[in-house]
């Protein structure tokens, strides 16, 4: 298979883009939209700065720095065509533990007008059941006490816009480009407030010259694991120690109000909008819910890779079920959208061989999954007298696979769950089932009021524990 290199000189690029958090997404998604567009001769002025954070960021700084910033992108089709691109938009790399002051002047200089995140849900900092910004933490008092000397990303962006401000770098907007509900108004909300706490100066300063744009993001893109490394490279002919693979669809929809100009991404498939709401909550009310549906049963069930898992007729069935039944309802359809369509499309999506995306990767960090992908329409749900049969089948097998990590085979596991508190822990530990509803994931809602979820929710922890997984899903499906 032949590899796609760009048609643009890449000496030539001049980095208009700061982007914290250079992972696989971001690698297969905003890299790639950028790349492409590179093509056009006036687009040259924007290509990307990236920055690394974290200690763990070590290895894919060295690695893509061996490679002068170079990587392969294998585009997985449904139809089992391939497609493998040489991205070369990636110009500048900085790690914080290699060079934490340059990530701060380049914050400052004025050709970057845009800075952009991939930072996780949990990253924006928020408490989950006030929406306010979690000022008693560690790291963030060492922050807002030594401006100079940064080691959270609102400490690098806050002290970047005081440089910018000092040297009057001009106005630049900050794109989150997270998996989440309004994630543009999330991080106004974090930065905002971090910068309030420390400097108000500088606040007031943002609230003229920082714009933060909502935006949707979508396409599947597995952890690259050192088996993938291999056959990535033996099945491309190629030599590359961080390459990406995703699925051949993408998604990027972007609220047009950038305060210092902005790509013009819309040549390579960006969709510009006024409000992006309508198309966020079709993608994580259907895709993201659904995946987070499949997760935990499918795992317990013994799948380890999505594809597989949706060989089995009853999962497929169940998610079905879920998209039609509960989501369908609460979901309009953006202008020009078959919502008939997009759900078949997510079905060949999860089914996609090509991708064989991580069951794993699916049910990490649940905390932080189920107030944005499951919670706002189980709340609807309630209040609309809906039937609550999968939702609370899901929470009884989050709760089996938080208390037990052992799947129908006998396998143990363990489980990646980064913002669980110790209170959680008591509540997972907890030999009474209702216990778990307090679980900080499900904050929001109280799960227990409703007579309907308690019953089935308790009916299904019983039968789990006494039948097994498959038994219980196989006596809800609708066929």
């Amino acid at each position: 298979m032949g590899v796609v290199y760009c048609n643009y000189n890449s000496s030539e690029i001049c980095t208009g883009i700061l982007h914290i958090g250079v992972g696989n997404f971001h690698r297969a998604h905003q890299q790639f939209y950028t790349h492409m567009l590179l093509n056009d001769k006036d687009q040259q002025t924007w290509g990307i700065c990236g920055v690394c954070l974290l200690p763990s960021d070590e290895n894919v700084f060295n690695s893509l720095r061996e490679q002068n910033l170079k990587y392969s992108l294998t585009v997985c089709g449904r139809s089992g065509v391939n497609e493998v691109y040489r991205i070369d938009s990636l110009r500048e790399l900085i790690w914080a533990g290699d060079n934490p002051g340059a990530i701060v002047k380049k914050i400052a200089d004025a050709d970057i007008r845009i800075i952009t995140l991939t930072i996780t849900e949990g990253g924006y900092n928020l408490d989950k059941e006030t929406g306010e910004f979690i000022l008693d933490n560690e790291n963030i008092q060492h922050d807002l006490d030594n401006p100079a000397s940064p080691s959270t990303v609102f400490g690098f962006i806050a002290e970047g816009l005081r440089q910018r401000k000092k040297q009057n770098g001009g106005p630049i907007t900050i794109l989150s480009c997270d998996n989440l509900l309004q994630n543009g108004n999330m991080a106004k909300k974090a930065f905002t407030s971090f910068i309030q706490a420390q400097d108000k100066e500088l606040a007031e300063w943002i609230m003229k010259n920082v714009a933060f744009p909502n935006s949707m993001v979508d396409r599947i893109t597995p952890t690259t694991m050192y088996a993938d490394v291999e056959r990535l490279n033996r099945l491309n002919g190629t030599n590359d120690k961080v390459p990406v693979y995703c699925e051949d669809f993408a998604q990027w929809v972007i609220e047009d109000c950038f305060i210092a100009g902005r790509p013009a991404w819309e040549r390579v498939g960006v969709e510009f909008t006024n409000d992006v709401t309508s198309f966020e909550n079709m993608k994580l009310s259907l895709l993201n819910a659904s995946h987070t549906l499949l997760s935990y049963p499918a795992f317990l069930m013994g799948y380890r890779k999505v594809d597989l898992a949706m060989e089995d007729a009853d999962l497929v069935q169940f998610i079905r079920d879920f998209m039609d039944i509960d989501i369908t309802p609460f979901v309009p359809a953006p202008e020009n959208t078959d919502l008939e369509k997009y759900k078949q499309t997510l079905i060949e999506r999860f089914a996609n061989h090509s991708v064989s995306d991580q069951v794993s990767r699916l049910c990490s960090d649940g905390v932080s999954k189920f107030p944005v992908y499951i919670i706002p329409n189980l709340d609807k749900m309630i209040k609309g007298a809906k039937d609550l049969t999968r939702p609370a089948f899901l929470i009884a097998s989050y709760r089996h696979y938080l208390k037990y990590k052992t799947d129908s085979h006998g396998s143990t596991f363990e489980v990646t769950e980064p913002w669980l508190t110790i209170s959680d822990e008591l509540l997972i530990g907890s030999e009474n089932p209702l216990d778990f509803l307090e679980l900080s994931a499900f904050k929001g809602i109280y799960l227990k009021t409703s007579e309907q979820f308690v019953e089935l929710y308790i009916r299904f922890v019983q039968n789990i524990k006494d039948s097994g997984i498959s038994s219980v899903l196989k006596s809800i499906i609708k066929y």
